[in-house]
This record gives structure tokens, sequence and C-alpha cells, in this order.
């Protein structure tokens, strides 16, 4: 079986998210990825260690944008050259558009949020998350062709291949295709950042004010995750509202949510219960996420936070 993945890059790295997806499309044949824009050779044949054997790269400055519709045409005519049966990605805002479009020029059938490799034994059958992680529902598809978006932090990346070949790939992208113009782009700071983040601190109304929010970033830097925060706490502008966690927000599903001062209203577990353990920091014992959390403690975030991260530090040195 002949499986192409679609790589995303960031300033010419390639994305943990796309690493997953690689491991993912290994698991299922011989895999190929693309990648759009610049990018050092280096970099790109370093998705030979989570399992493909060639990377094809289509070396186009006017792809460095990320445009829809040139994006869409070049992955499409990738799987066509490749004569790829399946083509994998990992779900995102862009992938979603672009994918999307690529399933409408090949015929394909196209399951999002995929979380567990197919089911052959009865068809073609796969695995996703629905209703915001509270459920999962198995799909059938039935095309010939098939695409496959997986959602982040669902697949564990494989490490263990070697380099893979870089080839140059040719993509004819007529220029109505960059009629688009992208005049901004703001890009959320920080080392790790909340989309593609193993563990997540985040803190709510509970830490009082902005200048109290040294606990989470010095929580957050112990365990090297990414920080974010409730609703309330970004309209106040106590925090960046790219750090908003939750239902509209930015949805995260890492491995270790923690939650120190959050109530946990529905608007904000709708966006972090796909979270595989959540642990939850709070005075009040009948705070509503209490009920979602794996684990649980009952206290002052102002005394428990300093003790948690130095009980880490010494665990962990």
């Amino acid at each position: 079986m002949s499986v192409l993945v679609f790589i995303e890059l960031e300033e010419g790295k390639i994305k943990k998210s796309s690493r997953e997806a690689i491991s993912y499309a290994a698991a299922l044949g011989e895999t190929t990825a693309v990648a759009l824009g610049n990018a050092d050779a280096a970099e790109l044949a370093s998705a030979g260690a989570n399992g493909a054997a060639k990377v094809l790269h289509v070396a186009d400055d006017r792809l460095n944008a990320g445009l829809i519709q040139p994006y869409a045409e070049a992955v499409a005519a990738a799987a066509t050259s490749t004569g790829s049966d399946i083509v994998v990605t990992a779900k995102s805002s862009l992938a979603d558009a672009v994918v999307g479009r690529v399933a409408a020029k090949l015929g394909a059938g196209l399951v999002s949020n995929v979380t567990a490799l197919p089911d052959t034994s009865n068809g073609f059958v796969v695995k996703r998350s629905i209703y915001t992680g509270k459920a999962f529902a198995n799909v059938s598809i039935t095309t010939d062709k098939k695409i496959l978006a997986i959602k982040k932090n669902a697949i564990e990346i494989k490490e263990d291949g070697g380099d893979a070949a870089v080839e140059a790939f040719s993509v004819e992208l007529a220029g109505d295709l960059f009629g688009a113009n992208i005049t901004a782009t703001e890009k959320a700071e920080g080392d790790i950042l909340l989309p593609e983040a193993d563990i997540v601190v985040s803190g709510g109304r509970g830490l009082k004010g902005p200048e109290n929010w040294a606990v989470i970033e010095d929580l957050a830097s112990t365990l090297g995750a990414a920080t974010g925060c409730s609703k309330p706490v970004s309209d106040m502008d106590w925090r960046p509202h790219h750090e908003h966690v939750g239902q509209t927000g930015v949805k995260v599903s890492p491995t270790l949510y923690v939650a120190v001062g959050i109530s946990g209203a529905i608007q904000h577990l709708a966006g972090v219960n796909s979270s595989k353990y959540i642990v939850v920091i709070n005075k009040d014992e009948e705070a509503p996420f209490f009920k979602a959390a794996d684990y649980g403690i009952v206290g002052d975030a102002f005394d428990v936070l300093p003790k948690l991260n130095e009980a880490l530090k010494q665990a962990l040195a």
C-alpha cells in the first residue's frame, strides 16, 4: 500500500504533529512525504526517523505563505504522481482546508480526527474522535482513495528510522492559485506552543491577577510545558488571547493538562477533555472541574504550586 503524507513546516522545521502523521503512515505501508516551500534538506531527511522512505520537496518560494489553493494542487499532484492509495496529514486549520480540496480533486473519502490505525478485517474502518473528544465513531471508507487527518498527540512518534531520500518535485502552479494575499500574520510566542504541547499548565481567575502568573510559568518551565488560561483571564487581558484554551479558543489534547484556579465551565472543558490526564488544583472543593479530573488537589494555588514545583524539580533532577 502506497501512502503519502502532507508535511507542515514551521519556519523550515517539520512540525511535531506532522512527525506523528508520518509515524502513523509508516504503519500502513511504504511512505512518501511531501513538503512545500523552503526547508533545509537535512531537516526534510530527518522525516526518515519517523518512517518516511522519501520526501518530495516542492521548493517554490510562493508556497512559503501557506496559501490553501496552491497547497491543495501540489498535494494532489504528489498523490497522483506516487500512485498513493492513502493521503495522511495531521489535523490542523491549514490541513483541514487543504485536504478537503484534495479529496474533491482525487474523489477520495476523507475522515478527520483519526485516533487509531484502520481496521481492515472487514473493509477499511477508522476510529475518530467526536463531540469534542467525549465519544468515538467508527467510520467506513469505501472509496479507492482515502484521506486521513490524524488528531494531534494521538499517535506515538516513531524515531528509530534512518534518513529519508529527499527529491525535488516539480508542480505547475497557475498564477490564479495565488489570488489570495496574506497581509499580516500573528503568531503565538513561546518555546512550546499550545497546539503542539504534550503538557499544558493553565491558570484561571483563581490566580487573582496577572502579577501572580509566575507560579504558573515556573511550573510550566519545570515540566517543559506550554502555558494556557481560561477565557475570562484572556478577556481581562491578564494573558494574551492566543493562550485562551476552550471551545472558543485553542482546543488541546496533551498527555497532561494541569488546571490551576479554573472552575471548569463547560466551554473550557470542551477544549481540554481530549487530554489523557487532567490534574485540577482549586481551593473550592465543589469546583465542577474536579468531576472531569483524573487527579485533584484541594488547596490554595499559592500554597500548592511552589511546593509541587519544588518536589518536581527534585524528582526530575
